[in-house]
């Protein structure tokens, strides 16, 4: 799958996302995988409004032997560090190459982190704001899909004005 060029990138800290958002915390107390694919998921819903590029950054430095991927899922792109590179390693280096030519964001509540990918040009949104955006941007698909759904259960007279269904309704009873 290909994702389209657009000139803003979002950079995500991944664990920093998931331990700072309450509900995704606690699924990670049962399971982290879960907790993974959870913010996968909303990210990706998150793209197709926003259509902007989002790369999450996992941790795996500690992964021995780890060599690191990168995953395209639903245009997003997932990526886990190899050994001995951290999410914010990543970000930074990552931060640095697309500064250049893209806007770029980077989602993460780590103060040291977000001191250095403003000092590189970035701009910095927390988990926190992060959340509002996304809860924003799921009212706004909910009402987009409400707003999309069939009346009722599309027959000819739910399409009708009322006046015109009055008449017909009229003419049936006769």
């Amino acid at each position: 799958m290909e994702v389209n060029i657009i000139d803003e990138y979002l950079l995500v800290d991944g664990y920093n996302i998931i331990f700072g958002w309450d509900k995704l915390k606690k699924l990670a107390q049962s399971s982290l995988e879960e907790a993974r694919d959870k913010l996968i998921n909303i990210l990706s819903n998150y793209q197709g409004v926003k259509k902007i590029n989002i790369i999450v950054v996992f941790d795996a430095h500690k992964v021995k032997g780890g060599t690191g991927s990168v995953i395209c899922y639903d245009n997003i792109f997932v990526v886990y560090t190899k050994e001995a590179e951290t999410a914010d390693n990543y970000i930074e280096r990552t931060t640095k190459t697309l500064n250049k030519n893209y806007r770029v964001k980077v989602a993460t509540s780590d103060g040291l982190e977000q001191i250095i990918i403003m000092g590189g040009g970035a701009v910095r949104v927390s988990a926190r704001e992060l959340l509002e955006d996304v809860k924003l941007t799921q009212r706004k698909i909910k009402e987009k899909i409400e707003e999309l759904k069939p009346i009722k259960n599309n027959t000819f007279l739910d399409n009708l004005d009322p006046k015109t269904r009055a008449w017909f309704e009229e003419m049936r009873r006769k």
